[in-house]
């Protein structure tokens, strides 16, 4: 059965094609005007892939909708537990057939443990109830669910070596942290590398996700603070691509990335039980 977000989805296909058609328009002569390909197009009334709330507001001012896509869209994209601009990527998660990313600094929020993620969000957030804060770690938890799918996506993570050195949560959530990782790992439901301190400037300084599917182009995302961006465009993709590729060719195997893993949570441990 599909889901209800899903089905809002393919109804706003259907509404896209019915007007577009209404207005005597193929799908390349729409997407010549809302700058985009005729193909993506096709994929918004297939409900393949979603259009950005920016190329809704161009079809409404092409079609003369009154702002009715703008609205559907954003209503559809806007999830209460997620910022703005990082919505559309968790829907794309649940969609994507492999997932590649990386990270300078933190565990990635698909590989977060629980006391991994409530450290992260109370440090963000230290006025908030504990209410808020567990909302808050149930849909990262959520959202992690996703590899333990059947059809889990393939998952490639490179992560720089101070990712296992930042004590998020004290030496004890550390190690449960990196024990985590190992067991994802060893399970072979996902792939990591390291980049170590020894590599010195590399290629990438901030995250970077890249995301492909069985049925659509592939996207890339980077992310800020309180800010992300997501890329379809095909030259900014490929060049996001090629900067993965950069981060792959300066990483530590994946044998030797798991043995330091193991290493730095023993490290953890000692550490947790020293204080």
């Amino acid at each position: 059965m599909a889901k209800p977000r899903q089905v809002a989805w393919e109804f706003f296909g259907a509404e896209l094609k019915r007007r577009r058609e209404a207005g005597g328009l193929t799908q390349q002569e729409l997407g010549r005007r809302v700058f985009v390909s005729g193909g993506y197009i096709g994929q918004f009334e297939q409900a393949i892939r979603k259009p950005q709330l920016d190329v809704a507001e161009r079809i409404d001012e092409t079609l003369d909708t009154d702002g009715f896509f703008a609205r559907l869209c954003e209503k559809l994209i806007n999830n209460p537990r997620y910022m703005h601009y990082f919505a559309p990527v968790v829907e794309l998660e649940t969609l994507a057939t492999k997932i590649y990313e990386f990270e300078p600094m933190l565990v990635p929020g698909l590989l977060q443990t629980p006391e991994y993620t409530r450290a992260l969000m109370l440090a963000a957030n230290p006025l908030n109830t504990e209410q808020a804060i567990e909302e808050m770690v149930a849909a990262r938890m959520e959202r992690a669910r996703i590899l333990k799918d059947a059809a889990a996506p393939v998952y490639w993570a490179i992560l720089h070596e101070t990712v296992l050195r930042i004590p998020v949560g004290g030496p004890g959530a550390m190690a449960a942290q990196l024990d985590h990782l190992t067991q994802l790992v060893r399970s072979r439901r996902i792939l990591i590398q390291i980049v170590p301190y020894t590599v010195g400037a590399p290629p990438a300084m901030r995250p970077l996700r890249l995301m492909e599917f069985e049925d659509a182009p592939p996207t890339a995302c980077t992310e800020g603070q309180f800010s992300g961006e997501l890329l379809d465009e095909p030259a900014t993709v490929k060049r996001s691509t090629e900067v993965y590729d950069l981060l792959r060719a300066v990483a530590l195997s994946p044998e030797a990335s798991l043995h330091l893993i193991e290493s730095a949570a023993e490290d953890w441990r000692q550490c947790a039980h020293r204080t």
